[in-house]
């Protein structure tokens, strides 16, 4: 019987898991932002609105924060496919208590159905694990598994929110509300569980007895931070993933607030961002990878993406921000696949699981913390969470030039002596 090759599987994975994400991406604000929603009280303030939207953002990446370094000491002990599976079936409580929480128009269920999801959600680092369990040998090559993990990503973009959009239309079906997508997302997941099961071969070879605790979360921003061969690179990670965050938690609340963009509109804006995503992942990432070291690619990459996300902030057409948004999805795209790699060189085999679990929590809090900032300054002028993000990433810019500049000159001084 021939072996069977987990990319498939890892893609179809991430396929659906982020199909479902990108589902809810037009539907989650509009529970809050638009003035027709009736989940919340009509009387409820534009500020409130922003602010209880800023925290239901929050919650998930908290939780993520605690359990995604826990599942990636789980995944170093037990494999990558058990802990696969778990990640999912909390991802499918999570949709279904979301949408009972709308029909019930209960406040406390809603933030409880995403915590959930949010502490066994640490499968994009356990299937960066796989694809770095696969590339021992040929490490040469992980931009290139990891564009395709960004294509997946994409693909799911490209459907998810113009899908989200038309299920919780009801002028497209009767009985559909805000409540449907979440369903279908229900359903989708427990198809992805079942694949999973299946298709998915184990990729981890040797298991290792990394350390398994509540709060290794705090420990790994520690360590990060403590570790003279980490702490420059998890800062770059850390300001790149608040800045992206900045901009792709509020600009579906930009666009309906600015523009009154329906939710059908804004998933036809998101699903242009994924076609973007996908040719980039699928195309000028595997194309770069064989010329230029993901080292270099980022010294401009991140430049340009800190440059183009305010730019959104400039048509006065709403439409006209499709023009804008290919260059976000193009240098956010070929940004992050290069930076999980250089992350990911810092590692020995036997540690992928544990470094890249440590990126997750520094992930987590780059997506955690701008939801409770963003919130605010939404309420004050919607353009300002959008000004933080392209800010932020420039810092993150400038924090990787100085890192790249010291170890330039700490080679030339290793060669003098």
């Amino acid at each position: 019987m021939p072996k069977r090759s987990p990319l498939a599987p890892i893609f179809l994975t991430v396929f659906l898991d982020m199909l479902g994400v990108g589902i809810i991406i037009p539907v989650l604000p509009a529970l809050f932002i638009s003035p027709t929603t009736s989940f919340l009280p009509i009387e409820t303030s534009v500020a409130e609105r922003s602010v209880l939207y800023g925290y239901l953002v929050a919650i998930y990446p908290l939780m993520q924060f605690f359990g995604a370094p826990v599942l990636g000491a789980l995944s170093d002990r037990h494999g990558r496919r058990p802990m696969l599976v778990i990640s999912l079936l909390g991802t499918l409580m999570g949709y279904l208590l979301f949408g009972w929480a709308i029909l019930l128009k209960n406040l406390p269920l809603l933030f409880l159905s995403r915590a959930l999801p949010g502490f066994t959600g640490g499968n994009i680092s356990i299937v960066y694990s796989a694809i770095s369990d696969l590339t021992v040998d040929d490490p040469k090559s992980r931009p290139k598994y990891f564009g395709l993990v960004g294509m997946a990503f994409g693909l799911g973009f490209i459907l998810g929110p113009a899908l989200g959009g038309l299920l919780a239309d009801d002028s497209v079906v009767s009985w559909f509300d805000h409540s449907t997508p979440f369903w279908f997302t229900a359903l989708l997941t427990f198809v992805n569980i079942i694949l999973l099961w299946r298709l998915f071969p184990e990729t981890l070879k040797k298991r290792r007895e990394t350390a398994i605790r509540f709060l290794s979360g705090v420990a790994n921003i520690r360590k990060a931070f403590s570790s003279p061969n980490l702490r420059g690179i998890f800062q770059v990670s850390l300001l790149l993933s608040l800045g992206f965050a900045f901009f792709t938690q509020f600009f579906a609340v930009y666009l309906m607030q600015r523009f009154g963009m329906s939710e059908k509109d804004i998933g036809i804006i998101f699903a242009w961002v994924g076609v973007w995503l996908v040719f980039t992942q699928g195309v000028t990432v595997r194309q770069l990878s064989k010329k230029v070291a993901p080292q270099r690619i980022l010294k401009f990459s991140m430049l340009l993406l800190a440059i183009s996300i305010p730019l959104v902030l400039i048509p006065q057409n709403p439409w006209a921000v499709m023009w804008i948004n290919p260059l976000i999805a193009t240098f956010q795209g070929v940004t992050s696949p290069n930076l999980t790699t250089v992350v990911s060189g810092q590692a020995s085999t036997e540690e992928q699981g544990e470094i890249l679990g440590i990126n997750q929590s520094m992930i987590s809090v780059g997506q955690l913390i701008p939801p409770l900032i963003a919130g605010y300054l939404n309420s004050l002028n919607g353009a300002y969470p959008i000004l933080a993000g392209g800010i932020t990433i420039f810092l993150g810019w400038v924090t990787y030039i100085s890192l790249q500049l010291k170890q330039a000159k700490r080679a030339r001084d290793e060669e003098k002596k």
